[in-house]
C-alpha cells in the first residue's frame, strides 16, 4: 500500500446505492489520495435524484451520460473513456473503480497492465472476473457494518456481530498456504507478507468479512495459528509473525 499514491475514483451511479458513499470514500482515503472523483449517470432519471447531497458533501464530479439506446449501457462506455483518457494523462498512480458489473473487468485488467493499481470496490454480488482483475476488491456491505456494532462490543475490543462470510475449510486452506509460501526455514512469517501474498491470490480478502478489523486478531482466533511478537531493530515498533501449528 503506498500512501501518496494519486487514485482517479470513478463510480457507476448507475450500479451503487447512495448509501455507502460515506464509508467508501473514507475507505479510500487509507490507500492514497483520491485526486480526481467522478460518479457517471443519467442525472435526468428520478431515481438518481438521490445522489444530490451526497455527491456535493464528498466533492465528487457527476457525469451526465444519456441513454441513448434501450438495453444498452451507456454509463459503461462513458466511464471506460474516461478511464483511458485519465490513464494517459499520467495525472494519477491508481484508480478506483466502483461497480458491481462485470462489464469493467476488460477496464482493470488493462490498468493494471500499465501498471496502475486498481481497487474495485462493490456489493456481494459484483462477479468475480472483476474481482480477480483488481489488486484489491472491497464489498461495499462491510463498510456499513459499523454503524451497526453494539458500541460495547467495540470499546472491548470484540469481533463484530455480524459476518459476511463464515470461516470455512477453504478460507483455512488460503491462509495456511499463504503462511508457508511466505515462512522462512523455520516456519515463521511476517504477517504484513502474508497479508499481501493472500491478497494477490485472492483480491476480495479483507479480515472485515469474518468479523475482525485487522489480520492479527482474524489470525489469534484460529486454533491452527502461532502468533510472535518481535522489536523491530530500531525498537520503535513490534512485528507479529505467524506460523503453522
Amino acid at each position: 500500500m503506498i500512501k501518496d499514491t494519486k487514485i482517479a475514483v470513478l463510480i457507476d451511479g448507475d450500479n451503487i446505492p447512495s448509501k455507502y458513499i460515506t464509508e467508501m470514500m473514507e475507505e479510500i482515503t487509507k490507500y492514497g489520495t483520491p485526486t480526481i472523483k467522478r460518479i457517471y449517470g443519467d442525472w435526468t432519471k428520478p431515481h438518481l435524484s438521490k445522489w444530490k447531497n451526497v455527491l456535493l458533501e464528498n466533492a465528487i464530479t457527476p457525469i451526465q451520460q444519456y441513454g441513448y439506446t434501450t438495453g444498452k449501457n451507456a454509463t459503461d462506455s462513458a466511464m471506460i473513456i474516461d478511464a483511458m483518457d485519465i490513464l494517459y494523462s499520467e495525472k494519477v498512480n491508481g484508480f478506483c473503480l466502483v461497480s458491481s458489473d462485470s462489464d469493467f473487468t476488460k477496464l482493470a485488467t488493462r490498468l493494471r497492465e500499465a501498471a496502475m493499481v486498481v481497487y474495485g470496490m462493490g456489493e456481494k454480488k459484483t462477479p468475480n472476473p472483476f474481482i480477480v482483475a483488481c489488486d484489491k476488491f472491497i464489498y461495499l456491505e462491510i463498510l456499513a457494518l459499523d454503524e451497526d456494532e453494539d458500541p460495547k462490543d467495540k470499546q472491548s475490543n470484540k469481533p463484530k456481530k455480524a459476518n459476511l462470510y463464515n470461516i470455512t475449510p477453504k478460507v483455512i486452506k488460503l491462509l495456511k498456504n499463504s503462511v508457508d509460501d511466505a515462512a522462512d526455514d523455520d516456519g515463521w512469517a511476517f504477517l504484513g507478507d502474508v497479508g499481501s501474498l493472500i491478497l494477490k491470490k485472492q483480491p476480495n480478502f479483507d479480515s472485515r468479512n469474518f468479523g475482525f478489523q485487522k489480520l492479527t486478531p482474524l489470525f489469534k482466533s484460529l486454533p491452527q495459528f502461532e502468533l510472535e511478537q518481535r522489536d523491530q531493530t530500531n525498537g520503535r515498533f513490534k512485528l507479529i509473525f505467524v506460523k503453522n501449528k
